[in-house]
């Protein structure tokens, strides 16, 4: 018969996840972007689902809400509507690491999702703490600009886009600016904005 206190044992580990690597050794895999006729693919978007321990269908249901489009979920590709720039993947993967993954208290990713109720919450296992999960909240902007189709604003270029682009955020949010270089503010019109993508055309 076994013992009772190594049967509690075996259900308190049962519960426990399994403490995966630490923040300083946590690098989710690099996305395997290309372009596919009118889609965007990520190749390897299982292996970093898997990665990051978090259910495919989760990952998948946020990355199309951030780029506005639809997808699905093809074996271990994932395939979005639309032709989208690596840059955008990528960040848009980070953001979700950032809110569904990494703990706020200790900074590892030794986390799961739960729910409380209708609150969805962010559990450590590596340091007990817990949060909920809320929506990302754009970064404020400057008085007067506003992120609308048709509005002006100042930009500042970081880095240049496969294309050749000039490449600039605000919050969440991702700008394509033609003929743009790093380290240049220029001021744009916002001819559309696609999810968390804003396209724009030089003033």
């Amino acid at each position: 018969m076994a013992d009772p206190y190594e049967e509690l044992l075996k259900k308190a580990y049962a519960n426990i996840t399994e403490i995966g690597p630490s923040a300083e050794r946590f690098h989710i895999p690099e996305a395997k972007v290309y372009i596919e006729g009118k889609t965007t693919v990520i190749e390897n978007f299982g292996d970093i689902a898997g990665y990051i321990r978090r259910e495919p269908d989760h990952l998948m249901k946020y990355l199309v809400g951030e780029l506005g489009t639809a997808g699905k979920i093809e074996g271990g590709r994932a395939i979005f509507n639309g032709k989208f720039e690596e840059t955008a993947i990528v960040s848009a993967i980070k953001n979700y690491v950032e809110d569904y993954v990494i703990c706020s208290e200790c900074g590892r990713p030794d986390t799961r999702l739960v729910k409380d109720g209708r609150i969805l919450i962010l559990r450590c296992d590596a340091c007990g703490g817990h949060r909920p999960v809320r929506k990302r909240k754009v970064r404020a902007e400057e008085p007067g600009s506003r992120l609308e189709e048709g509005s002006i604003i100042d930009v500042r270029i970081e880095s240049i886009s496969r294309r050749g682009d000039g490449v600039a955020r605000i919050g969440k949010y991702i700008m394509y600016v033609s003929n743009a270089r790093p380290g240049q503010t220029v001021k744009i019109k916002i001819t559309r904005i696609s999810g968390s993508i804003i396209f724009t055309e030089r003033v």
